[in-house]
């Protein structure tokens, strides 16, 4: 399984694989075109109430997670797209956040690279 990460504001590059933005907004400032996005997974981001809690607070880090990997085990058909395209090959899990360690994106990856499927 590779996965790689990014932020929505880097270039897009052929060794990205399938792109799949793994956020319920849209990247302010990014166009759809620029993004060169492959797969919009909303259901696999965060829910919104647990986003704004967490706030990307690096003292939250282990309880988002904790709170994040209960919400995924609640809906795991919002996995289904991005483990298909795993089977395939490569993706680069895309993500909007200045905070380049604690962010959903890290945490959806951790999350898959445990329980693959």
């Amino acid at each position: 399984m590779a996965i790689l990460l990014k932020r929505a504001y880097e270039k897009p590059s052929p060794s990205d694989g399938c792109r799949i933005l793994v956020e319920r907004l849209w990247p302010r400032g990014i166009s759809k075109q620029n993004a060169r996005i492959d797969l919009w997974c909303k259901e696999a981001a965060p829910s919104t109430p647990l986003r704004r809690w967490f706030g990307h607070d690096p003292a939250k880090w282990k309880e988002f997670k904790r709170r994040y990997f209960e919400e995924l085990q609640t809906r795991p058909e919002a996995l289904t797209p991005i483990r298909e395209r795993l089977e395939i090959g490569w993706v680069t899990f895309v993500f909007a956040s200045r905070e380049q360690r604690f962010n959903n994106a890290v945490a959806l990856k951790e999350y898959l690279e445990r329980d693959p499927r």
